[in-house]
């Protein structure tokens, strides 16, 4: 059992480490190798999912490393596996024979291995590890193109950003072993006193982080400059996901710290509107995906707050399968039309039916539109909300209308005729055609998770009976209003919104998050920095030096001055010795009348003494 888990991490870790160390030499068969290794790691899934296999390794007393496949994480490990085999199909032809395709393939597949991790992780250590090789490898795809100063700028703000959040992991391990539970992740919730806020803080820091949620968004707007290929893994079912996976996984530890749901569900809730209206306002159609995959994890969050174990779940595969198919398509798009702004594609889905379709699904799938995969997991999560509170759910419902507006209005450019006319697109390259079928089939049918006797089952696999499910009239409402607002903004067109342009250009900046970022933490940091320096150099620098200086100059003051007499005194004490042996040895001549005077006349000495005395 635990060789079969062994298999599942090993596999994409050791074939991805052989392709990045390869080489160039490596290119030609690197796309071969890495979608191999991607088909057996989905093979490996399913059967982890079924068998549910365990490790422990013991690496520290009470720290020791553990994975595990049980409900939750088969599902993730199946997602995480499929999606990096569509993807990585994808980039055979997307990645050229020009580029270093051995690093490109090497680097994809040690990103999925670390997920993995991530996924299957039941101690901090394990954890920690994936998450930490995810976010190196996320930085080192997003500079893909590292002779581009502004990609290789746009991937250290991505890693920079994440890392600050990051901090929260390591101040959570912290607080556990100080809280004496150990570093278990099903242990944590029982952590006491105030160890248990910190623990909780800094774990909710960690993944709002990790999955771009509010103030953290603006670091997957700079993620875009990577390849579309990257983009629709680290947006879709790895990555940025990773993050509200842990709270879904995490829910008993916010729930028992009285204070961690609510703020969970809040800020899900508060990213999926406020970025929602962020990609209405977006051009550039991989800003908008971009703006997207913060708003539609900002549904998963609130169901980690809610405690809506399968509305989470259902929402993280759907979306995994229908934004990496909206990623692939732009990618496509953006090889063959040398174009991602939204005016330049009118007409880009009637040039190529295949990718029209598959764009079509998928954006009629983040919208919301029955029977599609996304309406009936959102119904599922807002149903956990609507038993929180009606505001909530208003308020998760009003971040509904707003993900059907940004994805028809980029349907809507989509399908619209060309300005000019233009021919078709050539055929699709089976490797681009086979992942975008299969997602298009994934983000159509995901919806049938959600009938009864399907969702039962998934309850039962994920332990998490009990937990709200919506009425069909639930259903119907977000349907109705699903497409009523989907209807609207197709026969609004391209005329302007009624919104104030100053808001309009906030929200086309990302809030200006990034902005304010710059504002209140790195330019501070910075000038801290630069004092520091200053006082490094002016004070700490110059200090040693003068202590240098002054050491050198005692050092000749005593070898001029304190040295001669030192030599002197020894020189007059070696004298003294000398004078004295010479005077020693004058008595000692050999010759024995000699001695025997020298005998009676110190005997002739002792007897005047001892008559003295007496």
């Amino acid at each position: 059992m635990s060789a079969l888990l062994w298999a599942l991490v090993a596999v994409p870790l050791v074939a991805g480490t052989l392709l990045a160390i390869g080489g160039r030499r490596a290119d030609r068969p690197a796309p071969g190798i890495a979608v191999a290794a991607a088909a057996v790691g989905l093979g490996l899934a399913v059967l982890a999912a079924f068998q549910q296999p365990s490790i422990t390794v013991p690496l520290l007393e009470g720290a020791g490393i553990g994975l595990a496949v049980d409900g939750l994480s088969g599902l993730m490990v199946v997602t995480v596996t499929a999606v990096t085999a569509a993807v990585l199909l994808f980039s055979v032809t997307d990645i050229g024979p020009e580029q270093a395709r051995s690093r490109f393939f090497g680097l994809m597949l040690i990103f999925g291995g670390a997920m993995l991790i991530t996924v299957t992780a039941t101690t901090l250590p394990a954890l920690l590890m994936g998450w930490e090789v995810m976010g190196a490898t996320s930085w080192a795809l997003i500079g893909y193109w590292w002779d581009d100063p502004v990609r290789v700028a746009a991937a250290g703000t991505a890693f920079l950003t994440t890392r600050a959040a990051d901090l929260g992991l390591y101040l959570a391990a912290g607080a556990a072993l100080a809280g004496g539970q150990g570093l278990a992740l099903d242990g944590l919730a029982g952590v006491a006193g105030p160890w248990l806020h910190l623990l909780a803080a800094g774990v909710i820091v960690a993944a709002v982080g990790k999955s771009a949620q509010l103030p953290f968004s603006f670091w997957l707007s700079k993620a875009m400059q990577g390849p579309s290929a990257v983009s629709a893994l680290l947006h879709s079912a790895t990555m940025v996901v990773a993050g509200a996976y842990l709270l879904i996984r995490m829910e008993p530890l916010l729930t028992s710290s009285g204070w961690g749901d609510d703020a969970v569900a809040w800020t899900g809730v508060v990213t999926a509107l406020t970025l929602g209206l962020v990609a209405v306002a977006q051009n550039d159609l991989k800003q908008l995906l971009a703006a997207s995959s913060c708003a539609q994890i900002g549904f998963m969050v609130l169901a980690a707050g809610v405690g809506s174990t399968v509305g989470g779940t259902l929402q993280l595969i759907a979306h995994a399968a229908a934004k990496s198919l909206a990623f692939l398509v732009t990618g496509f798009w953006l090889t063959r039309l040398g174009t991602k702004n939204l005016q330049e594609l009118r007409g880009a889905a009637r040039r190529e039916p295949v990718a029209g379709a598959a764009f079509t699904a998928s954006m009629l799938a983040l919208a919301g539109v029955p029977p599609l995969s996304l309406w009936a997991a959102k119904d599922v999560l807002l149903a956990g909300a609507l038993e929180a509170g009606p505001v909530l759910y208003a308020a998760g419902l009003a971040a509904a209308v707003v993900s059907a507006v940004y994805s028809i209005k980029a349907l809507r450019y989509a399908w619209q005729p060309a300005p000019s006319p233009v021919g078709r697109c050539a055929p699709l390259p089976t490797t681009t055609s086979i992942p975008l079928v299969a997602l298009t089939f994934a983000a159509v049918t995901l919806s049938l998770l959600v009938l009864p006797p399907v969702r039962e089952a998934l309850t039962r696999t994920l332990g998490a009976e009990g937990e709200a499910v919506p009425h069909v009239r639930e259903f119907v409402l977000s349907g109705l209003v699903s497409l009523a607002a989907s209807a609207g903004v197709w026969a609004w067109g391209d005329r302007r919104g009624p919104v104030p342009q100053r808001a309009a250009r906030r929200a086309l900046d990302w809030l200006g998050l990034e902005a304010a970022a710059h504002t209140l933490l790195v330019r501070p940091v910075r000038r801290l920095a630069e004092a520091l320096a200053a006082f490094d150099d002016r004070v700490l620098d110059r200090g040693v030096d003068d202590l240098a200086r002054g050491t050198l100059r005692f050092a000749d003051a005593v070898d001029r001055r304190m040295e001669t007499a030192v030599d002197g005194a020894a020189e007059g004490v070696a004298a003294t010795g000398r004078a004295l042996g010479r005077l020693a040895r004058r008595p000692q001549t050999g010759q024995l009348h000699q001695y025997l005077a020298q005998a009676v006349a110190a005997f002739t000495v002792l007897a005047v003494v001892v008559v003295l005395v007496r």
